[in-house]
């Protein structure tokens, strides 16, 4: 992307002509410092210094003998210099894996308001009835009432297998259908989501969410047959889906660039909050004499519907959203008050030329099928369908499953099942801290390395103790340690990761005219593989014994090869300049030209908000 040299206000107000190739220099212009002695195999960060600092130098002397017009051609020529020497220097040492430079591209003025700081908390919270529903789902299945009531079979299984094969004792399609069911449904909501964010603005999107999810967890706490948790579960699906197409979308373009990181994975945090709390109210409620307390655990839900729900009723719409939707002048103000300055006329116009863009876009259904959106259309796949073959869903669907069926009594499971879900919740927070300082290649990269070494210690462990018939004996205390243990630094690896940077990445990298559309399919994708991991897991466990952890291991280690070499870094890159990035990218570049998304001009920003180069 183009670099930009420093200018003072006088030379932005200007109007000069370019010098035109093969054009005479005007007889008057003093001739400036020449650049030619810097060797080529220079450092570009260096060559660029020693160039500012010439220029500089001549700048002053330029302004004290008058002569400002040759310090303005000076300066539009050195522009074009170091346009072309950037440009040369990044095709010449471009990794051969997806990073790129992603300093100085545009810079939009704009602060990060107590405004979109509270806005962006408010409508992350929508990530709560996710996590929630993650958490509470594992819980309710080891509470013998709920069994007794509602899986009787799977009881008597469990009761009768007590001293036998552990790996099989919940294995139950009737059972894992209670789970998974709310998947189908969320994939189906979804693609409905899309055309509902589209046509009608990001708000709404969130506030069925809200309203489908709170009357599931209403049938769901008073549900008497498996019909009605069926049912309940369904409506939780379609909020679900609802939710999860509107909120990242609508953090990352509320969000000014710079803190886009770290603001959209507000909504992985708060998914972690939900299963961390649907984890402790799982491990009090379970205790409630009398047996009602899964009724609570199913119940609850309401409350983080209603959250999101009053939120979705509160919260501004999106400058984005606003514009898709003919609202010019209403998008050009709350632009000001969500960045906190004035001069929003870069990015206001970025953002109209942008949706005059999609507006052309008849059917971004079938846009995406398009040479230039191939990039695109990959993410919006690969990056859902890695994330849940990390195996992350076993562990948080089935943590208190998963930590009897290794030994661990009901309380102790549950126990285990809460101190992973405050790890989760703590490295969300480094996820947070580091997205925008280290860049979301480090993070995916380092995560899927920390998870694939705890993958394989949990299956030696694992195999170790349980071998291929599924009976332990008696476990010792130091082996419960240690599985509890490697599994938290999986969950974290996860957590800083993957978790995050799932939602994260495909909600930035898509342009406004098929950015509904793609990202429905990353979040159909996301369910339709969440509902066949949840669906056939227990099974798999049953089969694959503690080889199912070998199996996800390997997906691990094909994801990390996937980012190594695909994924590029989308540091600091503005939402609407985002096509720069797969432009430069060694692969991609063959897919997205120039003539797919020309560079649109305007005015840059540097680093202190002000105007240093039209163009």
């Amino acid at each position: 992307m183009p670099q930009s040299a420093t200018f003072s206000p006088m030379m932005v107000s200007a109007k000069v002509n370019r010098q035109r190739p093969g054009e005479e220099r005007p007889s008057d212009q003093v001739n400036s410092p020449s650049l030619s002695f810097l060797p080529p195999s220079l450092p570009l960060s260096l060559s660029l210094s020693l160039s500012l600092s010439l220029s500089g130098l001549h700048a002053f002397l330029s302004l004290v003998s008058g002569n400002s017009l040759s310090l303005r051609l000076h300066h539009l020529r050195y522009k074009e210099k170091k346009q072309e020497r950037s440009r040369g220097e990044r095709k010449a040492n471009m990794p051969a894996v997806g990073g790129i430079a992603t300093t100085g591209g545009k810079e939009y003025p704009g602060n990060l308001t107590p405004f979109v700081t509270v806005t962006c908390v408010v409508a992350a919270m929508g990530g709560l009835i996710f996590g929630y529903d993650i958490g509470i789902s594992g819980g309710v299945t080891t509470m013998e009432s709920f069994l007794k009531k509602f899986f009787p079979s799977v009881y008597r299984q469990k009761e009768e297998d007590a001293t036998k094969n552990q790996y099989c004792q919940y294995d139950s399609q009737k059972l894992t259908m209670f789970t998974s069911s709310l998947y189908l449904a969320a994939l189906v909501a979804s693609l409905v989501a899309s055309v509902v964010t589209r046509r009608f603005g990001r708000k709404l999107s969130m506030l069925f969410g809200g309203l489908l999810f709170c009357s599931g967890a209403i049938i769901n706490g008073a549900a008497k047959a498996v019909w009605m948790l069926i049912l309940g579960r369904m409506l939780l699906g379609f909020g679900i889906g609802f939710a999860n197409q509107s909120v990242p979308l609508y953090l990352s373009e509320m969000a000014p660039y710079k803190f886009r990181g770290a603001l959209n994975i507000g909504f992985q945090l708060s998914i972690t909050i939900g299963i961390l709390v649907a984890n402790i109210l799982n491990y009090f409620f379970a205790k409630i004499k009398g047996g009602w307390g899964w009724r609570l655990s199913l119940g609850g839900a309401v409350v983080p519907a209603l959250i999101i729900t009053v939120g979705s009723l509160v919260l501004p719409d999106t400058p984005n959203s606003m514009i898709e939707r003919g609202q010019n002048h209403e998008a050009r103000e709350k632009l000001r008050r969500i960045r906190g300055v004035d001069d929003v006329d870069e990015e206001f116009n970025d953002l109209v030329a942008a949706s005059e863009e999609s507006q052309k876009v008849e059917n971004p259904w079938r846009n995406l099928l398009q040479r230039k959106y191939r990039p695109h259309l990959t993410m919006a796949i690969m990056i859902p369908f890695f994330q849940q073959l990390t195996g992350i869903n076993v562990i948080m669907f089935y943590a208190p499953v998963l930590f009897e069926t290794i030994g661990f009594k009901s309380d102790a499971s549950l126990m285990s099942a809460v101190i992973t879900g405050c790890v989760n919740v703590g490295a969300t927070m480094v996820s947070i801290y580091g997205v925008d300082k280290w860049g979301r290649r480090f993070l995916f990269l380092e995560g899927g390395t920390q998870m694939l070494i705890c993958q394989a210690v949990v299956t030696a462990a694992i195999g170790a103790k349980f071998g291929v018939n599924g009976m332990p004996g008696d476990l010792p205390k130091w082996y419960a340690i240690v599985v509890v243990l490697f599994i938290c630094i999986y969950v974290a690896g996860f957590a800083w990761s993957w978790g995050p940077l799932g939602w994260l990445v495909p909600s930035e990298i898509f342009p406004l005219e098929i950015r509904s559309a793609a990202q429905s399919i990353n979040v159909s994708v996301n369910m339709i593989f969440t509902f066949l991991i949840a669906q056939v897991f227990l099974t798999m466990l049953c089969h694959l014994k503690f080889g199912l952890f070998l199996f996800f291991a390997f997906f691990v280690l094909v994801m990390s090869v996937f980012v190594y070499f695909f994924i590029p870094e989308t540091k600091g890159i503005p939402i609407e300049e985002m096509s720069q990035v797969w432009k430069s990218h060694w692969y991609w570049s063959r897919y997205v030209t120039d003539e797919d998304f020309p560079y649109r001009g305007g005015v840059e920003m540097g680093k202190n908000g002000q105007a240093v180069k039209a163009v």
